[in-house]
């Protein structure tokens, strides 16, 4: 097993890797930023380096930087966490080039992931249904026309490369596809270096729901149900929560099966997630797979026991998987909300020092946390400090135990998203688990987000 991990993130998550590490005797080494310097992941970690200034591409981004400390550091192996690097294929192969051990799938699968143009191509190969639409790289308003009369109206604009929502747009005529596809690709260009831009049918009032799989070198391959990741603000996600309320028996299965599947078409190794889009029928659609760790992993966790991080290393280290298909059984239901330095009324970040910090803890209620009372929430990174994951027998008791624990959540000093979380998770068509992509803005704000 190895004996040294860096872990290549910062806040929660490198948080959460490091305790695993810990749990399985392994020494966690953090990096961090000029702004991260007193960050709790730091002080959990064995051993610390400073990678760079403030920003991104002067620290988490700096692949010859962050390859420079795991050498000095004799790493055996890198954990990418999720975000920054984690799907960056040319990190994957700066680590294997230098001897250390990249805990995710191959470099090549994540490029070829992280097309959605390709990863459509290859679903479709796979007999995996996918979303109508055209897989051909659009680079002007006129290729898109073009194609949208083919399709026909409403469609989804959407940028091959990256993700977030970020160049993604719905389109209901021609008009509108003239105004939005220029902007759209040049967001695309500056954040993802990759205007190409493609056209899916719109799936109207969807349902987001994904499936984790886990997936060995010898292509031993499992899924652990799936995670219903609808609620969502501008394409981000808000609430998540394990199983679906949405899901039967069957279509769980069936779904999980074609998870499976997709991951053994393109020679999937370690964690990895599969999102398909729904619609009111329970016909589904590949979205796209991401190659890494999710933020909602825990929700996973909790209800079928599997820590997946330490299945991450495992595999990574080239152990077979031990758990079989059998083995997983879902218990329970577990729900997660994002908690977010935001002005809960204009969502605008919300940086500072946290001068109050205290939560409820106790059976059935987990915490993953970027922060403690003291610490200074900068501008420089997402604004997302921590996620509350709460379990429950039922959906129900589910439900009541976020409710109490959300309303006990004491943050001061910065402004959160917490009475927005509340709004969401009192709300009488969350209760009946009527929890599409539109839920935000048809229940709460309406044309404010």
């Amino acid at each position: 097993m190895f004996k040294k991990i860096l872990i290549a993130n910062r806040g929660e998550i490198a948080a959460r890797v490091i305790r695993s590490c810990h749990s399985m005797g392994i020494e966690a080494i953090a990096i961090y930023s000029e702004a991260d310097e007193n960050s709790p992941h730091v002080r959990m970690a064995d051993d610390a380096y400073l990678v760079g200034g403030p920003r991104v591409n002067e620290s988490y981004l700096n692949v010859d930087k962050i390859i420079e400390i795991a050498l000095e550091a004799n790493v055996d192996a890198i954990h990418p966490g999720y975000g920054l690097l984690s799907e960056n294929a040319g990190f994957a192969t700066a680590c294997h080039n230098n001897g250390i051990v990249f805990i995710g799938p191959t470099p090549e699968v994540i490029e070829k992931m992280g097309s959605k143009i390709e990863a459509r191509k290859a679903m479709e190969a796979a007999d995996v249904p996918i979303v109508p639409g055209d897989n051909t790289p659009l680079l002007n308003v006129e290729e898109a026309e073009i194609a949208a009369k083919q399709i026909g109206y409403p469609i989804m604009l959407k940028a091959s490369a990256g993700g977030g929502g970020i160049g993604m747009q719905m389109v209901h005529n021609q008009d509108e596809l003239k105004k939005a596809f220029s902007g759209n690709q040049k967001r695309a260009t500056d954040f993802f270096s990759n205007g190409a831009m493609f056209l899916e049918k719109l799936v109207e009032n969807p349902r987001h729901i994904e499936i984790q799989i886990l997936a060995d070198k010898e292509g031993n391959t499992i899924f652990l149900g799936e995670r219903e990741c609808s609620i969502q603000r501008r394409h981000q996600k808000v609430v998540e929560e394990a199983p679906s309320p949405f899901l039967d028996e069957k279509t769980r299965r069936k779904m999980g099966e074609d998870a499976v599947q997709a991951a053994k078409a393109i020679g999937y190794r370690n964690a990895g997630t599969v999102e398909f889009i729904m619609d009111e029928n329970k016909n589904y659609y590949f979205l796209e797979m991401n190659t890494r760790l999710q933020v909602e992993h825990p929700i996973t966790e909790e209800i079928t026991g599997v820590d997946l991080v330490e299945q991450q290393i495992k595999i990574a280290n080239g152990n077979l998987l031990t758990i079989e298909q059998s083995d997983i059984q879902l218990n329970g239901h577990a729900i997660e909300v994002r908690i977010y330095a935001e002005d809960p009324e204009t969502f605008f970040p919300s940086p500072g020092k946290i001068t109050k910090f205290n939560i409820l803890t106790g059976e059935n209620i987990r915490h993953e946390l970027a922060i403690e009372e003291g610490t200074t929430v900068t501008p420089f990174y997402d604004p997302m400090i921590g996620k509350l994951i709460v379990k429950g027998n039922s959906r129900d008791e589910a439900i009541k135990n976020l409710v109490n624990a959300l309303e006990k959540y004491e943050i001061e000093g910065i402004k959160s998203n917490i009475p927005v979380l509340i709004k969401i998770v009192t709300h009488p068509e969350f209760k009946n688990g009527n929890t599409t992509t539109n839920f935000i803005n048809e229940y709460l704000f309406q044309t404010k987000v």
